[in-house]
């Protein structure tokens, strides 16, 4: 069957999102509209992503299924938080030293993404409507648990729950009602209005976004639940305005979403890089601009067919670039 190209064109554009969103992070402490910019993209950059991920899963519990996931999800997970923290040190990063079952910076996500699978084998058997209000009450409960944080990624996993449930719930058909006219125009205003509220909100903490904090550590432990509430209904509008603007047709581009893995892995070793010996600085738009087309060239680098065939052993657990290439040489020297 073939691939919709609408997707993989959402996934390769919040992969960008998501490079540029670590490249510009060290500056928001300095500059607000660089800050606003960061936190606008976290609104809806992973739960959007999330949602795409929820879209794709099949939900099957049987063994088969999840030693294939375990294939996929946990030994890039154990391989990469090894090649970190190996790496870490090497770079003299202070916090280099973690445990295995503490994600280094965004290895949560393959940690969460198969808890994810392996939540969805029950809450498949709920109806749908009931299944989602389910998960958003659990993502706010255990924001009150200070001991649920970033070990094992359980409040990530929790609290982004809700949409890779509403991703496997909806349909093409539902997702592309999102092109429509009207949303695209009601996104704009979602968008700036979204944009503003973050410049004159003064000093919010970027730990709501981020979803690893507990309440109490986010500095509101009685009325938490009701940030989160908000931080969820900003963030389901924030995705929906955004995916409204994505391109369906196919480009020359389209198929690089396909391997937004090998992007999200591999791309921490470049930013940590440029924060420990503090290569860029911003000091206008034109700087802005250029972390923006460093962010786009990381990518297209990191999607690149070369990097897949050195790094597919370890993110996919298979050989078959290498040897598809080996195998076309042997090919031209018989002829």
């Amino acid at each position: 069957m073939e691939r919709n190209a609408y997707f993989d064109n959402a996934k390769l554009a919040l992969i960008f999102l998501v490079v540029f969103g670590h490249m510009i992070q060290p500056f928001t402490s300095d500059l607000h509209s660089i800050n606003t910019l960061y936190m606008w993209i976290y609104t809806f950059h992973m739960p959007a992503f999330i949602f795409l991920s929820g879209f794709f899963a099949k939900g099957s519990g049987n063994k088969d299924y999840i030693m294939k996931l375990a294939k996929k999800l946990l030994l890039p997970y154990i391989i990469f938080q090894i090649l970190y923290t190996v790496f870490y040190f090497y770079i003299g990063k202070d916090d280099w030293q973690t445990g295995i079952f503490y994600p280094q910076w965004s290895l949560w996500f393959l940690f969460s993404l198969f808890s994810w699978h392996m939540l969805l084998y029950w809450f498949k058997k709920i109806p749908a409507v009931l299944s989602v209000i389910i998960a958003i009450q659990l993502g706010l409960i255990v924001g009150y648990f200070g001991d649920i944080g970033h070990t094992f990624s359980l409040s990530r996993t929790f609290v982004f729950f809700p949409f890779f449930l509403l991703g496997y719930w909806l349909k093409t058909d539902h997702v592309l009602l999102l092109k429509k006219k009207g949303v695209k125009i009601a996104s704009l205003v979602i968008m700036l209005s979204v944009a503003t509220a973050i410049y004159f909100v003064p000093d919010m903490n970027t730990g709501w976004l981020l979803a690893s904090k507990s309440y109490g550590m986010l500095g509101m432990p009685e009325y938490g639940g009701l940030a989160r509430l908000l931080v969820y209904v900003t963030s389901a509008l924030m995705a929906v305005s955004i995916l409204a603007w994505i391109p369906k047709s196919k480009n020359r581009l389209t198929v690089l979403g396909t391997r937004t893995l090998y992007v999200y892995l591999l791309h921490g070793f470049f930013i940590q890089i440029f924060r420990e010996t503090q290569l860029f600085e911003i000091n206008n738009a034109l700087d802005l601009i250029g972390l923006a087309v460093i962010s786009a060239t990381i990518v297209l680098v990191l999607s690149s067919k070369a990097i897949q065939g050195v790094w597919q052993p370890f993110i996919e657990g298979k050989t078959s670039i290498i040897r598809g290439v080996f195998g076309r040489k042997a090919e031209h020297n018989q002829t």
